[in-house]
């Protein structure tokens, strides 16, 4: 993966390929509900675990039954990168085995 920032075009084009996700200022960004707070606990350290692997890191959020993301590459002056979507990607087909509604 590069660290080099994405055309707004590019942007787009991969935004479409990840329902749910949305461009908040500069940051990708995304919440999941889930059916309890054990749950989302557990979204949360899957995330975290997948985040160590790839060595890209979100701003991660947990509230009662929420989890939220914003993701942007910080070493790419906060731009976004192959790495946030492909982070996005990655906690977007491990999500359903949490429950999310």
């Amino acid at each position: 993966m590069t660290s080099e920032p994405l055309s707004q075009k590019e942007i787009e084009a991969r935004l479409a390929e990840l329902p749910g996700w949305s461009r908040d200022g500069g940051k990708l960004t995304r919440s999941y509900r889930l059916g309890s707070h054990f749950a989302a606990t557990g979204l949360v350290v899957h995330i975290a675990r997948t985040q160590d692997e790839l060595d890209h890191h979100s701003d991660l959020t947990l509230g009662y039954d929420t989890v939220t993301l914003a993701v942007h590459t910080h070493s790419a002056g906060g731009a976004l990168t192959d790495g946030d979507f492909e982070l996005a990607r990655r906690v977007a087909e491990l999500a359903p085995a949490h429950g999310v509604q």
